[in-house]
């Protein structure tokens, strides 16, 4: 059973620029990928609005009973949020790893448009590496 299940990249105006799913089970069509990313950019700007805590910048975990949904905001607005199994340990350090290598291998892109969806083959390549060496981290195999 993977650790991860699925990984998504929200531009700063809530669109969804990167979704990749890692589980074989509940894999969800283009559509409602699109729903969930823009559900949750929504989320996390009324959280910051209504947070009693000053400076407050947005949800950072949020835990079910069936996944937990972990994210990262950069200084710029775009959001990475992972997927993942109840209980899984570490995703703040993968966020910020996968945030690395989206601004090694796609911001540095002379090709990449800012806010366009991510088409990057060495970003595929190395976050799958990234995945998989996590993967293997968090299950001991």
């Amino acid at each position: 059973m993977a650790a991860i299940y699925s990984l998504y990249i929200i531009n700063k105006s809530g669109g969804l620029i990167f979704h990749k799913d890692y589980g074989s089970a509940g894999r969800m069509d283009t559509n409602d990928s699109l729903r969930v990313a823009s559900l949750w950019h929504s989320m996390h700007a009324i959280s910051q609005q209504l947070s009693p805590v000053v400076g407050c910048s947005g949800i950072e975990l949020l835990e079910a009973d069936t996944f937990d949904l972990h994210c990262f905001q950069s200084l710029t607005g775009t959001k990475f949020f992972v997927v993942s199994e109840p209980g899984t340990q570490r995703m703040e350090s993968l966020l910020k790893v996968i945030y690395e290598l989206y601004t090694d291998y796609v911001l540095k892109n002379p090709f990449y448009e800012i806010e366009m969806p991510i088409r990057c083959e060495l970003f595929d390549i190395h976050l799958t590496q990234a995945i998989q060496k996590d993967r293997v981290a968090l299950t001991g195999r």
